[in-house]
């Protein structure tokens, strides 16, 4: 097996602004691993809430190249299972090379990715387009610049309701809200109540990651549901949102890729949780990926393509928030640069 590094730095379309950080541009790391005449590209993200930079992660996988292609692919899942010793500190690189694995075995079957697990795409849920904090005025114009059916609203300022508000007064989509951890109990509920009244889905990781008896309480009161995202990172966290959430956001990123994310996805399923796939922002290698998990999913925010000005690859294509398939094998992404 032959590894292969492709760092980038790609702006956004918008400076996008959540309630810890903004921020104009998106580093990132394509990975790609070649072997017996094919190619299979996997991708991370950096991310300072979780310390990860893609210096970092090059430096990671690079400590463990000659491990990496020493090996003869069999299964992805064999390859994450020999791999996890290594980067059990470290899933964000785990996740990159990951995809790659799945890529490149689907690759090799000559089928799409979501073929070899045999599911049915027909029913496959929408994504959603994340409108990032700014002044009320310009995430109305941002909202009417990008019509969508559903939005996803980035809150966690003292006008969150008045946002809502007026966003409502614009659209009839499908509004989710994401708080990023900025609210407490008492706001949580207030607000769930308030936004229920104005077509909000429901509210994504209200508080802080490590309040469980405040989010226990949210559960068992909020007038809409509520989903994890900072509260549920690995497989393990699962069993510890159970009772604390309605649901789980699984970052492909965070978890360390494919193979745990479906785990993740059948514990959440077998204990009654509905499940999402977020985004970290990635390109359309990572949103390719992400895209073959549709059929087992209730929702999805893999947007990233769309709120990047720039990008790394051909591959899906999202429009009005339906997914469309590449018409090759694999995740179907390509690299723009080796086409």
């Amino acid at each position: 097996m032959q590894l292969k590094l492709y760092p980038f730095e790609l702006k956004f379309r918008h400076t996008f602004t959540i309630s810890r950080k903004s921020k104009d541009v998106q580093p990132l790391l394509v990975v790609e691993l070649l072997q017996d005449g094919y190619s299979g590209l996997g991708e991370t993200a950096d991310n300072s809430y979780y310390h990860i930079t893609v210096p970092m992660l090059m430096d990671s996988i690079n400590a463990h190249r000659s491990l990496i292609e020493a090996h003869q692919l069999d299964t992805p899942e064999a390859f994450w299972e020999q791999l996890y010793p290594l980067f059990k500190d470290n899933m964000f690189a785990l996740c990159a090379l990951d995809l790659a694995a799945h890529d490149l075995y689907a690759k090799k079957l000559g089928k799409k990715l979501y073929e070899v697990w045999g599911l049915d795409i027909s029913h496959n849920p929408l994504t959603d387009y994340t409108i990032g904090i700014d002044t009320v005025e310009n995430m109305v114009r941002k909202l009417q610049e990008f019509p969508w059916p559903i939005y996803k609203i980035k809150l966690g300022t003292p006008d969150d309701i008045t946002i809502i508000k007026e966003l409502r007064k614009h659209t009839d989509a499908i509004f989710r809200v994401d708080a990023n951890c900025a609210w407490g109990v008492a706001e949580t509920l207030r607000n769930a109540a308030a936004f229920k009244e104005l077509g909000v889905e429901f509210i994504e990781q209200p508080m802080p990651a490590a309040d469980w008896e405040g989010m226990k309480e949210v559960f068992a009161q909020s007038a809409l549901p509520i989903i994890a995202d900072e509260s549920c990172i690995v497989e393990t966290d699962v069993a510890k949102c159970h009772g604390h959430f309605h649901g789980i956001n699984i970052k492909l990123t965070k978890c360390g890729g494919i193979t745990p994310a479906r785990r993740m996805i059948a514990e959440a399923k077998r204990v009654g949780m509905q499940v999402m796939t977020g985004s970290m922002n990635e390109s359309t290698v990572g949103t390719s990926a992400v895209a073959h998990l549709l059929p087992y999913l209730d929702y999805v925010d893999m947007d990233g393509p769309l709120l990047l000005a720039a990008d790394t690859a051909t591959g899906v294509q999202i429009i009005d928030g339906r997914i469309i398939y590449a018409d090759r094998p694999g995740t179907g992404a390509l690299l723009i640069n080796n086409e």
